[in-house]
């Protein structure tokens, strides 16, 4: 698939799961970019906000296949993994498949199931495998694992620990839409949902091919730099008791370039890692003397952060030769061309030979005779 066709079927995806979220365009381009950056995504907010929804709008809209899990306290590691079941016909032990074994994993409710069931995660979602009874299995791919919690909700929860969060490519909050958007919400579901008409534009193959399109997308060494540059600052700020892991920065640049795809672009800009700071690293660091549940898990610094880090000036992928580093907020024009340099104004003409400022001479020619003096009349 090449780059143009990669683009085109990228928004085409988008524009589809629009037919059911509405008015949240830069939330569904953020769950693609997380589908094509080949990560997973974390849908954080209220309830009735459309977090399930959102899910199952990107399943349908790919041909894959899509397994749905929800959690509760009792969900065990093996329903989700799967388990060997003893065959009694052949007397031998049979391995049947959990819903994790689908390219499309809505996990409704993460934070509902105890920790032991969260851990049966961790090797699915970072190596596509998992292992049951010492055998390991591999996962189909592509796949992709989109969960959904409800952080105002703590009774009978369990808070994911920093090491599932940090599997997760990007978190982000629905929030509410404006007033048209929910009108049109309203008059959408009169009859019936409009899921249920909704057909799949890409397939499992297409998904493939538009992330390894991803992956070709140029990056040049001062994005790469400003990048580390943001990531390293969460490390080092005051206010946090864990920063961004290098897992975090590999995400953060995979997630521009897929943003990059989008925006039908085959470089990266600052604008790409600046928009994406927020909802990559933002669930990934840990703030001082506040508690993983508390809502906004350090956007504000990551905010602060993005501020206050340099970012590069870049010309069509690649630093240009005048290159430099500017302030945020600083104007994107390049800099005025310095004023031509004017030439040295003519030397005065000299004056008649015959002056003590006559032109001089060329080497080895005879001075010309100096005139007569003139003498005074003597009177008589």
């Amino acid at each position: 698939m090449d780059r143009a066709t990669a683009t085109r079927s990228a928004r085409l995806l988008v524009t589809n799961v629009e037919r059911v979220i509405r008015g949240k365009r830069a939330s569904v381009e953020a769950a693609a970019t997380a589908l094509f950056a080949g990560g997973h995504l974390l849908v954080e907010d209220v309830p009735g906000m459309g977090k399930t929804m959102l899910g199952r709008a990107l399943a349908r809209s790919l041909s894959g296949s899509f397994k749905r899990v929800q959690a509760t306290p009792d969900l065990l590691p093996s329903d989700i993994t799967g388990s060997s079941i003893f065959n009694q016909r052949d007397f031998s032990f049979e391995f049947i498949p959990g819903p994790i074994f689908a390219n499309v994993v809505l996990l409704d409710e993460i934070n509902r199931t105890t920790p032991r069931t969260q851990s049966a995660l961790l090797e699915a979602m970072e190596e596509h495998a998992v292992t049951v009874d010492g055998t390991r299995h591999a996962l189909p791919e592509p796949l992709f694992v989109i969960a959904t919690q409800n952080p105002m909700e703590q009774h009978g929860t369990y808070p994911l620990p920093e090491g599932q969060l940090d599997r997760f490519a990007i978190a982000m909050e629905l929030g509410y839409v404006d007033g048209a958007s929910e009108l049109q919400i309203v008059r959408s579901q009169l009859e019936h949902h409009p899921i249920e008409e909704l057909e799949p534009v890409l397939s499992a193959r297409d998904v493939i091919a538009i992330q390894t399109a991803v992956r070709h997308t140029g990056v040049a060494d001062d994005i790469l730099v400003y990048a580390l540059a943001l990531v390293t600052a969460t490390r080092k700020h005051p206010g946090l008791h864990l920063g961004a892991s290098p897992r975090a920065l590999v995400g953060l640049v995979r997630c521009a370039q897929a943003r990059a795809l989008l925006n039908g672009r085959s470089f990266v800009t600052p604008d790409d890692i600046k928009v994406l700071a927020g909802p990559v690293l933002g669930h990934r660091i840990l703030p001082a003397g506040e508690l993983r549940v508390d809502k906004g898990r350090g956007t504000a610094v990551i905010a602060e952060i993005v501020a206050s880090v340099p970012v590069p000036i870049i010309t069509s992928g690649r630093r240009s030769s005048a290159s430099r580093r500017r302030p945020v907020g600083a104007p994107t024009t390049p800099a005025p061309a310095p004023p031509p340099v004017s030439a040295p104004p003519p030397p005065p003409p000299f004056k008649t030979a015959g002056t003590r400022f006559s032109a001089p001479q060329p080497p080895g020619a005879l001075a010309a005779p100096a005139p007569p003096a003139r003498r005074r009349a003597s009177a008589s």
